[in-house]
C-alpha cells in the first residue's frame, strides 16, 4: 500500500523533539529538572500533543523519566550508567581508530585538522556550545574516516547520553585542555597509519573521560 504523506502536527512533534533533545544534550534542562506537557507546550506555543509525542520518544531513549503526579523529568545521570557508555564508546573508538588509519588520504588529513582548529578555536573563545559540538564532531570523525557506516549507527543511541554527560560536567576551556591535547594525539597517530597505537590513544581517551566525570556526578549526588 503507499505511504501517506507525514502531515504537519508530525513535523511539529519532530521540531518539538529536537529542540527538547538538544536542549537536555547542552544541560539547558538538567537532569533532574521536572516538566509538563502544559508547560512545554505554553513554551512552544504549539499544542499538547506534539509536546507528548515527543515526550513519548524521549522516555523511549531514557532521556525523560515519569516523576510522579507532577509530569515528567529529565533523567538523573547515573555514575554507573556513566562509566558503562563511556566503556562502549572506548570499544567502538579503538575500533573505528584501527580501520580508520589505514583510510586516512588527504582529505581524511585535512578534515581532522580542521576539527582540531575548530576545537582550540572553541576553547579561546570560551563557548561551552561549541566546545561540546566540536568534542563530539571529532568522535564523530573516527567514526566515519573508518569507512564503516555502522560506527555511527551503532553510536548514535549512546551518544545522546554522552552528550548531555559531557555538557553537566565539562564547562568551560579549562575543563577541555586535555581533550584537545588528547584528539591531538589521535589524529597524529591516525596521520602516521599507526592504527594500533591511535586505538591505545582513543580507548585511553575513554577511560580517562569516563574517570573524570563519573567522579564528578557522584559528587553532585553527594550534594544534593
Amino acid at each position: 500500500m503507499p505511504l501517506d504523506r507525514l502531515t504537519a502536527p508530525a513535523d511539529l512533534a519532530q521540531r518539538v523533539y529536537d529542540a527538547l533533545s538538544d536542549a537536555i544534550g547542552s544541560g539547558a534542562l538538567a537532569p533532574g529538572e521536572r516538566v509538563t506537557q502544559e508547560g512545554l507546550a505554553e513554551r512552544f506555543g504549539v499544542s499538547r500533543q506534539p509536546v507528548l509525542q515527543a515526550l513519548l520518544l524521549l522516555k523511549r531513549q531514557g532521556l525523560i523519566v515519569d516523576a510522579g503526579r507532577k509530569g515528567v523529568m529529565v533523567a538523573p545521570l547515573d555514575p554507573i550508567h556513566v562509566r558503562r557508555l563511556y566503556e562502549v564508546r572506548a570499544a567502538l573508538d579503538g575500533a573505528a581508530c584501527r580501520l580508520a588509519a589505514a583510510r586516512m588520504d588527504d582529505g581524511l588529513r585535512a578534515r581532522g585538522r580542521r576539527l582540531l582548529d575548530a576545537g582550540d578555536q572553541a576553547m579561546r573563545s570560551g563557548d561551552a556550545a561549541a566546545l561540546l559540538a566540536a568534542d563530539i564532531d571529532f568522535h564523530l570523525f573516527l567514526y566515519e574516516a573508518s569507512g564503516n557506516p555502522l560506527f555511527v549507527e551503532t553510536a548514535a543511541p549512546h551518544w545522546r547520553h554522552l552528550r548531555r554527560v559531557m555538557g553537566a560536567v565539562l564547562r568551560g576551556p579549562e575543563a577541555y585542555e586535555w581533550v584537545w591535547r588528547e584528539h591531538a594525539a589521535i589524529l597524529a597517530a591516525l596521520v602516521e597509519g599507526d592504527g594500533e597505537r591511535a586505538a591505545t590513544l582513543a580507548i585511553a581517551h575513554a577511560n580517562g573521560g569516563a574517570e573524570r566525570l563519573a567522579p564528578s556526578l557522584e559528587s553532585k549526588g553527594a550534594e544534593r
